[in-house]
């Protein structure tokens, strides 16, 4: 596993640690290490996947990391198979699928908890949800405490996944902590598409951003199959830049990848536009939108790390404040409903 570095100083964690939701206060440290896993999970295993996940997180403790991103359902992985088999070929590894998402409160969370409270890190945990007999894409963010402080869904499933997982309610819109690293933001793959959650996220105060990705692989050959660009890691790169230069924030990119080994396991044997290894696009870039770090390969393992600090992004919004002194809400603003609505009400007499 490769670790690249982008200044090997150590930032120390502050003795006093606060970590609540975008509009109250914490004390922030200006410099600080961010880390953005790309691995492979432990595909369709609940057990594996959680041993994976607390290896990861020792050795970003390891590398002084105070915030880590993993990538989207990076527990149990993200199952290729809905894009390339039916949904009758599906069906036995949705079950399975099923039996090894992880369920918020439970023991495997907690070991993950304790990890990162050894760990002194904020991590933003991206994984398949089981809540009841449901599934969502659940991103939670882990404070140094061990504390879930924030918990969200992915709004809005991209085509076929909404086969497999729910949707996010309003909870969901919330994407911000603030911690003693700073204002701590986290979405989910496609939601880096949806511009007026983007503009929201800007709106809380974001300054390190985690984009939770799947794998995603290269534009396969037209005489093979049809394909779109805009699903891509080329084109989800450049989401993950542009949300950079957009929201002037330091974004770390994680995305999972995909080996020769695993290709029966997960029902790919044969299916473009599938490439082993393959799938990796992790990256860090700056609030200008500037890559930090040398990339990995696409079909190699490792966190990337690169030291950052908070106070560069003035030297971005200088230029361009899209939620401040470059916005125009006389002429365009966004509306938010604020409330999550339930399957059931209980009348009041």
């Amino acid at each position: 596993m490769t670790d690249l570095t982008l200044n090997p100083k150590k930032t120390d964690t502050p003795s006093e640690e606060s970590f609540v939701l975008l509009g109250q206060t914490s004390s922030t440290m200006q410099k600080v290490r961010v880390g953005a896993v790309q691995a492979e999970p432990g595909w369709l295993d609940l057990e594996e996947s959680v041993e994976k996940t607390l290896s990861l997180i020792q050795q970003a403790s390891e590398k002084g990391v105070n915030v880590l991103g993993f990538p989207e359902v990076w527990i149990p992985g993200y199952p290729w198979s809905l894009w390339t088999n039916s949904v009758i070929d599906n069906t036995e590894m949705v079950h399975k699928y099923m039996a090894n998402s992880l369920v918020r409160d439970s023991p495997q969370m907690r070991r993950i908890q304790q990890a990162v409270k050894d760990a002194g890190m904020v991590v933003v945990l991206g994984y398949s949800e089981r809540d009841g007999a449901s599934l969502y894409m659940g991103q939670s963010f882990i404070a140094t405490t061990g504390e879930i402080v924030h918990h969200r869904r992915k709004i809005k499933p991209t085509h076929v996944e909404r086969t497999l997982w729910g949707e996010g309610q309003a909870e969901s819109l919330t994407t911000v902590i603030d911690s003693p690293f700073g204002k701590i933001g986290g979405l989910n793959c496609w939601e880096h598409l949806q511009p007026l959650l983007r503009y929201y996220e800007y709106a809380q105060g974001v300054q390190i951003h985690i984009a939770s990705w799947p794998a995603e692989f290269c534009m396969p050959d037209p005489k093979v199959m049809a394909w779109q660009y805009h699903e891509t890691g080329e084109a989800s790169y450049r989401a993950s830049q542009f949300m950079a230069i957009e929201g002037q924030t330091f974004v770390a990119v994680a995305s999972q990848i995909l080996t020769e080994k695993n290709l029966e396991k997960n029902h790919l044997v044969g299916k473009p536009p599938i490439k082993t290894p393959g799938g990796g696009f992790s990256m860090i870039f700056g609030p200008d939108g500037k890559p930090l770090v040398e990339p990995l390969e696409d079909g190699e393992e490792g966190i990337l790390v690169a030291d950052v600090d908070l106070r560069d992004i003035d030297r971005a919004k200088a230029f361009i404040d899209t939620v401040g002194h470059y916005a125009r809400p006389d002429l365009l603003s966004l509306l938010v409903n604020p409330t999550a609505d339930s399957c059931v009400t209980t009348m009041k007499k």
